[in-house]
């Protein structure tokens, strides 16, 4: 009797993958195919590439991996707005870099200042001091917020929040329906992402990791505070990731997706575990429907280094153009 209601569990689920289209808004093809193959290898008893539930791991970059990040990432659009905000309080600004780029711009434009966003890191690093810091851990949370609900992209003119690609959605639902636990581990803020990656994504808070800067633990009004400093805690880029993961995951995951020379090492670290692993690319390459670029951006560098790499090691490289029916999830009637 258990022997038959065994096998009858084993036909029940094997017909559901046969049946259900877990990735709609991808084009049939080598990567839809290998990621559902990686589900079902690693979540049947059985299969000898099985990986118990504990150890369903899952790791992924936010900023062009799960929405857009271009013409500059969100986190730098909200910290240009908030010079603006201070710019009274700051009269010297008007005369000094980088600030004088950003406040000199016409309203509803992106600044183009030198150096800027990836190139002068201590520019980088002195706007996100300035804009993140001074108030506690729940004023910039509630600030956050606000400026998501009121900001608009400034080419799709929706919510950043809107700004998700429908694709990467599948596949983060997809796996939390077969016991992974979702990460996200990414350059942009810490505490910036979870402001909503719980929401938008259903990605908790705890399981959000970022660059961060250190907190002071103090009372206001007799009440304890978080109050946010300056002062960077640690950059969760590049070798950060995987130190990071470390440090706060505590596991090495099985599967990554980044986009971006940013997240080379953190699919490198997935690759060296043990058993089964998948690792994934986005490679933004539809000037139509979102944008272009790779070796020459500042933002979101995908280097011919990275490439070149990423077809050494087997890893998917995911081209929007042609494996994307759809990119954001406004579209999902153009599938069919």
């Amino acid at each position: 009797m258990h022997f038959l209601f065994v096998l009858g569990c084993l036909f029940i689920q094997a017909c559901a993958w046969a049946v259900t289209d877990p990735l709609p808004s991808w084009n049939e093809g080598p990567i839809k195919s290998g990621i559902i193959q990686f589900v079902k290898e690693t979540t049947t008893k059985g299969e000898k590439n099985y990986v118990p539930p504990e150890e369903r791991i899952a790791t992924f970059d936010q900023d062009g991996t799960l929405w857009v990040e271009q013409p500059l990432y969100t986190q730098f659009l909200f910290a240009i707005d908030r010079v603006k905000i201070l710019a009274p309080e700051h009269p010297e600004w008007k005369d000094q870099e980088p600030f004088k780029s950003i406040l000199h711009t016409p309203a509803g434009e992106v600044p183009s200042f030198k150096g800027l966003p990836n190139h002068n890191m201590k520019n980088i690093e002195l706007i996100l001091a300035i804009t993140h810091s001074g108030m506690t851990v729940d004023e910039f949370h509630d600030m956050i917020c606000q400026w998501l609900k009121v900001t608009v992209h400034p080419r799709f003119k929706k919510p950043f929040t809107d700004l998700v690609y429908q694709p990467m959605l599948e596949v983060l639902q997809f796996f939390e329906d077969n016991d992974f636990k979702n990460y996200i581990v990414s350059g942009g803020g810490q505490e910036f992402m979870r402001c909503y990656a719980d929401r938008v994504y259903h990605v908790p808070p705890e399981r959000v990791i970022g660059t961060a800067n250190k907190v002071k633990y103090e009372y206001r009004n007799e009440q304890p505070i978080l109050l946010k400093t300056p002062k960077l805690l640690f950059v969760d880029d590049l070798k950060g990731k995987p130190e990071s993961i470390n440090l706060f995951i505590g596991r090495r995951p099985v599967a990554s997706f980044g986009n971006s020379d940013g997240d080379r090492q953190m699919l490198e670290w997935t690759q060296a575990g043990k058993g089964k692993n998948f690792e994934l690319l986005v490679h933004h390459d539809d000037a139509v429907r979102e944008y272009a670029y790779d070796n020459d951006s500042k933002v979101g560098t995908f280097s011919a280094s990275l490439m070149e790499e990423a077809k050494k090691r087997g890893w998917f490289v995911v081209s929007m153009k042609n494996d994307w029916k759809v990119i954001f999830p406004w579209e999902k009637d153009k599938r069919q």
